[in-house]
């Protein structure tokens, strides 16, 4: 899977993916409107407006992406009806050809990683009959565990040719309370990246590992320091645009070859019609916002690349 994600990068020169972290708050009215009409106010009307607002925006920017990345915990908050709009949407998201990244942030030991490992990326046996769960292309899982968290995730996505994006450094501001603590003066986010890209070297695809990193993108020069530790690990980036991230800032995720890096954006994208610039496609044309921010993106991206050469 890894080197179908890094073929469609290649292809579509996009190294996007787009996060379906769906709010009500991002809605525009007509889709609530038509969902509560069918199926009532209630939890099944918020997820067939979810379904119905994630297709909107999948339709207008598959062609442009080479992947998506649905939070899982903005489903989840609806309870089982969310969680079939999660499935809805990672299904949809195949049938156009887009690589899946469930970002689920898994992370136990034993039978429940496999457990999770299961339900995400493999299959079930029920009566002598094959069943998947959610089957994402790719997780992403918490290593604060340590190897006996992680070897039964890549076990099941040695068997599947799936993949991980293991947390690595994450953009939030308070992420340094545990991951820039120095042990034997080195920041713990080091020690992690370089335990990564010995994962890595478990599950090898062509030229990258199934085994990626998520590395936020607000903190510019430690992501410059891990990208030197893992040159062969494949490093997806949150925190562009709304969260603070700026392309110039990103070229250091990337290797040589302009490969190595995946950059998210959510709001950004989804709810790009609330944004300034955009407010001209309004609530009706809320996907086609979604499409110009993603072109626009691309484009930031490119340039911020061409400008560091």
């Amino acid at each position: 899977m890894i080197n179908r994600l890094v073929e469609k990068i290649e292809q579509m020169e996009a190294p996007i993916v787009v996060g379906l972290d769906p709010m009500l708050s991002y809605m525009p009215k007509h889709i609530l409107k038509k969902a509560y009409d069918e199926k009532g106010e209630n939890l099944e009307g918020v997820a067939e407006a979810i379904w119905q607002y994630n297709k909107g925006i999948i339709d207008a920017t598959y062609d442009l992406v080479p992947a998506v990345k649905p939070q899982i915990a903005m489903y989840e908050q609806f309870g089982l009806e969310g969680m079939s709009a999660f499935k809805r949407t990672v299904d949809y998201s195949k049938e156009k050809g887009l690589v899946v990244i469930g970002d689920v942030k898994r992370g136990d030991i034993g039978s429940t990683s496999e457990a999770y490992a299961t339900g995400h990326l493999g299959k079930v046996m029920i009566g002598g009959k094959e069943y998947r769960g959610f089957d994402e292309d790719f997780i992403t899982v918490n290593p604060y565990l340590g190897s006996d968290g992680i070897h039964p995730f890549i076990d099941v996505c040695k068997e599947e040719e799936k993949g991980l994006f293991i947390l690595v450094k994450t953009s939030n501001p308070s992420s340094g309370e545990f991951q820039d603590q120095l042990i034997d003066e080195k920041p713990l986010y080091e020690l992690v990246g370089k335990k990564v890209a010995e994962w890595g070297e478990l599950h090898m695809g062509s030229s990258y590992s199934y085994i990626g990193a998520v590395v936020g993108a607000t903190y510019p020069e430690m992501g410059k320091i891990l990208r030197k530790l893992m040159p062969r690990t494949y490093i997806l980036v949150p925190g562009y645009g709304a969260q603070g991230g700026k392309a110039e800032d990103l070229v250091h995720y990337f290797n040589k070859d302009g490969l190595g890096a995946i950059i998210n954006s959510s709001r950004g994208i989804i709810a790009a019609y609330k944004q300034k610039g955009y407010e001209k496609f309004g609530e009706e044309g809320y996907a086609d916002a979604s499409r110009q921010a993603v072109i626009d993106m691309r484009e930031d991206l490119r340039k911020a690349w061409m400008a560091s050469k």
